[in-house]
């Protein structure tokens, strides 16, 4: 197998790296969801992979590869300023930000509430892989080096299955997208320290929603009780 290289992404690399995040955003359940409109899909898309990416390089770090097959966005919890990502996420999406605001709503909703590193979003090309493999492996031994865990979500049915089970990431109760939208699937990869008993983040939660969805707005409530 050819030795994989894993580097920093930079500015200098959104106009080949965005296009990669769009694409994988597409080809899953997810992208339908945010944009049901085919027509209008890849092009909201674009703009909201550079975006994530743009903000990947900001205020988290985006690794990749060589040739630059794979990307990874990661962030640290509590990294991004919510208010002003919102900000963003209106100001370059227009009328199609509601529902990935609702997207996020939903995800910010059960965050785990314990130090961890977030994959925000991981994308390769068909055939990739191995190479997705290695460049997550890469990012774990720093992890690993730090205590911390990490956290993502996935869509699909089988999440005991494929990639990121294979890097140790235990499947969670799932987060369902409404309206009839697709599950997705809470993976946590415990910190080397913590044990599969104790690992952070509980089997199954409450959602202690800050933010709740009323016809497509995003209405403020207050958190649940324990």
């Amino acid at each position: 197998m050819t030795r994989v290289v894993v580097c920093r992404a930079s500015v200098a690399d959104l106009d080949v790296l965005s296009p990669l995040v769009a694409e994988s955003l597409s080809a899953g359940p997810v992208g339908g969801w945010l944009v049901p409109d085919v027509t209008e899909r890849p092009e909201v898309l674009g703009r909201y992979a550079r975006l994530l990416a743009s903000w990947g390089l900001e205020h988290g770090q985006v690794d990749t590869t060589g040739d630059r097959s794979v990307v990874a966005v990661w962030h640290r919890r509590s990294e991004v300023p919510a208010a002003a990502w919102m900000y963003d996420l209106h100001r370059v999406l227009g009328r199609h930000a509601s529902r990935f605001a609702l997207w996020h709503a939903y995800v910010d909703a059960v965050v785990p509430q314990v130090p961890h590193a977030y994959l925000a979003h991981l994308a390769a090309r068909p055939g990739g892989d191995e190479t997705a493999r290695a460049l997550l492996t890469a990012h774990h031994r720093v992890l690993d080096g730090e205590g911390l865990p990490a956290y993502t979500e996935v869509s699909g049915g089988r999440p005991r299955e494929g990639l990121l089970a294979g890097l140790g990431y235990e499947p969670r109760s799932p987060i369902l997208l409404e309206p009839d939208g697709p599950a997705l699937w809470r993976m946590w990869r415990p910190g080397p320290d913590s044990g599969r008993a104790c690992g952070g983040l509980p089997p199954r939660v409450r959602l202690r929603r800050r933010v709740t969805p009323v016809r497509g707005r995003l209405v403020p409530v207050p958190p649940r009780s324990p």
